[in-house]
């Protein structure tokens, strides 16, 4: 029997997040395209402060300043380059309008934001002493991910891969499940310092994504089979 219930209206969450995110980055000095932040050095000193101000600095976060305590919100719509902002809209493009749908709004808006500042605290608690800013909703998404992977284990979903000269194709969802972690571990190792501590967000919002909607579905048919395969019924 399909359960697949199709919301009125569509994703609507799940495209608002991707504006708001994409809007917050065009106004950022991280764009490029704001000229009240200058050009080259001015530019970064510019990008630099933005990251402090919006960002997750876990020293100043764990001191409980109320600035700080909201900044693990504001972290989720702020990114630091066009391939940070690309890759993880993308990936909420492709997993989250399914798993909004299977939620409703109001509960997958709420687990996005809450998943996402839990890793982010999760971050500031492993490095308590650090100065260094975090910013993006790989959090929130990987939390996403997670759900995504209880709710439809046997999905095929379209996404773009790099190395297949970014061709959509239709893979099975822990394939590009894979591949997500792949990038996520190739950026954190990139990033110079720290190379496997952003990524710790990633694991423990996956972690928790997978955790809760185990406890919250498992025994219910609230969002549906979960088991039931999702080929063909919807491309998001």
């Amino acid at each position: 029997m399909n359960t697949w219930r199709t919301t009125a209206g569509g994703p609507v969450v799940t495209y608002t997040l991707i504006g708001l995110c994409c809007l917050a980055f065009l106004f950022s000095p991280a764009s490029g395209f704001n000229p009240v932040y200058g050009t080259g050095e001015a530019r970064l000193a510019a990008q630099s402060a933005y990251f402090e101000q919006w960002g997750v600095v876990p020293v100043e976060l764990l001191s409980a300043s109320p600035r700080a305590l909201l900044s693990p919100l504001t972290a989720l719509f702020v990114h630091g380059s066009w391939l940070h902002l690309l890759g993880n809209m993308l990936f909420l493009f492709v997993f989250g309008a399914m798993a909004e749908e299977r939620m409703g709004r109001i509960h997958f808006l709420l687990f996005y934001v809450g998943v996402g500042c839990l890793a982010l605290l999760a971050y500031a608690l492993a490095n308590a002493a650090s100065d260094q800013t975090l910013v993006g909703a790989s959090g929130a998404i990987s939390g996403v991910l997670g759900a995504f992977l209880f709710l439809f284990p046997k999905a095929r979903v379209t996404s773009l891969f790099p190395f297949l000269f970014f061709l959509p194709l239709r893979f099975p969802a822990w394939i590009v499940l894979i591949f997500w972690f792949a990038l996520q571990w190739l950026a954190a190792r990139g990033a110079g310092s720290g190379p496997g501590v952003a990524y710790l967000t990633h694991l423990v919002g996956f972690g928790e994504g997978f955790l809760y909607t185990w406890v919250r579905y498992w025994r219910t048919d609230t969002v549906g089979d979960h088991t039931a395969a999702t080929e063909g019924e919807r491309q998001p």
